[in-house]
């Protein structure tokens, strides 16, 4: 590693809300920073105006918080290499562009949208694939082609034009990324890409290096989606003059089937979020639903994500990683060149044993506030003994209510399959014998309740199922749920038998 401090950024654009795979290339990007002590920057890259969505950068930014990975510099962090956001920076990029033009990396190109159309459909009747580029630009409508005072005429009428680059005509280039190793491409198969638009904005490709060389970036990790890129880029870096970054293209998340990239089609289809947060698309109204709002720990998403692509090596087959122990563990070294397959049920097995290590006291703390959304009160000391009798079979804290809501409320309902398994001829008699059991017992607690109830029943000669399984359905209305005399402890003597007395009346 250079001596030169670690600088990388994470770049999306505003566009709509943070899919998961641009989460994992903020948090790669994170990682690598914190490993080597650098600096991870956010930068808002949104020169393509008429695909921008209110909201989606505060969600960006609400997305890294939730994640607990923040950004060292960036909307709201200015430092010296701000502004962050592209659209802020438009007053650079034209400067760049014209010292391509004057050192002849790039030209004017006027040709019209529909002088391109034809061209490609002439291309496509021989079978032909149009590409802008060395082959043809000398016969096209630009700089290269035209003579000098035709092109000043154009450029004086306000003719609209664009600023292509100029791709060398034959030259093996030798690419390396972090990731994959080696590369030769041959620029002959290049195009000419536009760097500057006729609407007077740059295009990704220029705003991108221009923006990575003066924040001074050592490394660009991002998606394989850019590899395509990665030669015009490295050109681009060589036509100004600049050392350029390393770069590091990451594998794609795949569908839980392995074939394509993850979509938000696929979170929709299987029933699993796509996104960090729940997003509201400010047009349509459409809510998406998010792992926050699922009820996932940032903490099981965030180490779900690591493994999505990366390993820490050396044979070991550990899973659970805190942020502290991934920063500790990542490098470059050790990301697939392959995609990963997403996989719904390892991240729910990540969020269970991210659920197992918090602490009682704070899930039950959730727990009183999610009760409130229901009007329903309770104190933190019982909140925090149901979470105890509960805790071992949740995931998600919803299932404390989901599987535990006779625990706050009688239920209303009773199961009819267990009801008439378990119901016979003499149930109302023996619960009644068990509610004046109940009546009679002072102590409570759940042991004496069981060696009260349990001491009749042997006496009696009953089948236990036939007193415990009504006693059950009539404090829980189904067959599920912790022991029962646990269940009868913790609702107490009072509420116990008046849910024995309604389970007897009732059928």
């Amino acid at each position: 590693m250079s001596t030169e401090k670690v600088r990388v950024r994470f770049a999306p654009s505003p566009t709509g809300p943070l899919h998961i795979g641009g989460v994992r290339t903020a948090l790669f990007n994170y990682l690598f920073a914190k490993k080597h002590g650098g600096d991870f920057i956010l930068r808002i890259e949104d020169t393509d105006q008429a695909r921008y969505v209110e909201g989606a950068e505060d969600y960006i930014i609400e997305s890294l918080n939730w994640c607990n990975i923040p950004f060292d510099e960036g909307p709201g962090k200015e430092k010296d290499a701000g502004p962050y956001r592209q659209s802020d920076r438009k007053h650079l990029y034209r400067e760049y562009a014209e010292k391509l033009l004057a050192s002849g990396n790039a030209y004017y190109a006027f040709d019209t949208a529909e002088e391109l159309d034809k061209h490609r459909e002439d291309h496509e009747a021989q079978g032909k694939t149009f590409i802008y580029n060395w082959h043809n630009r000398g016969k096209l409508k630009n700089s290269l082609a035209l003579p000098e005072a035709e092109v000043k005429q154009k450029i004086e009428a306000g003719e609209p034009y664009v600023i292509r680059f100029k791709s060398p005509e034959n030259e093996t280039l030798q690419l390396k990324d972090e990731i994959r190793g080696e590369m030769t491409i041959e620029t002959k198969i290049l195009d000419d890409k536009v760097l500057f638009k006729s609407d007077g904005m740059p295009t990704y490709h220029l705003a991108n290096i221009v923006d990575d060389h003066l924040m001074k970036i050592t490394h660009v990790i991002r998606g394989e989606e850019w590899l395509p890129s990665l030669a015009l880029h490295e050109l681009l870096y060589r036509a100004f003059g600049w050392a350029a970054p390393k770069f590091a293209h990451l594998p794609l998340i795949l569908k839980p089937q392995g074939k394509g990239k993850l979509s938000k089609r696929d979170g929709d289809k299987l029933g699993f979020p796509v996104f960090p947060l729940e997003w509201k698309d400010p047009k349509s109204g459409d809510i998406s639903s998010g792992y926050r709002e699922e009820g996932y720990y940032p903490e099981a998403v965030v180490n779900m994500l690591a493994l999505l692509g990366w390993n820490a090596g050396g044979g070991t087959e550990k899973e659970i990683y805190s942020l502290e122990e991934l920063t500790h563990a990542f490098s470059l070294e050790h990301v697939s060149k392959g995609g990963s397959k997403f996989d719904p049920e390892k991240t729910r097995w990540f969020q269970h044993h991210y659920m197992q290590e918090t602490g009682n006291e704070q899930i039950a703390a959730d727990l009183v506030d999610l009760l409130k959304t229901k009007d329903i009160s309770t104190t933190p000391k019982y909140a925090q003994h149901i979470v105890s009798l509960l805790k071992e079979r949740t995931t998600f804290l919803s299932d404390f209510w989901n599987q535990g809501s006779y625990f706050f409320t009688a239920p209303e309902n009773y199961d009819e399959k267990a009801v008439k398994k378990a119901w016979k001829e003499d149930t109302p008699q023996i619960l009644q014998q068990v509610i004046e059991i109940l009546e009679n017992t002072e102590d409570f607690s759940a042991e004496n309740v069981q060696d009260r109830v349990k001491s009749w029943i042997t006496s009696e000669g009953i089948g236990f199922g036939k007193v415990m399984q009504p006693f059950r359905i009539s404090l829980v209305g189904a067959m599920q749920g912790p022991d029962v005399f646990d269940i009868a402890a913790a609702i107490g003597k009072e509420e116990t038998v008046a849910r024995l007395q309604k389970g007897r009346q009732q059928f």
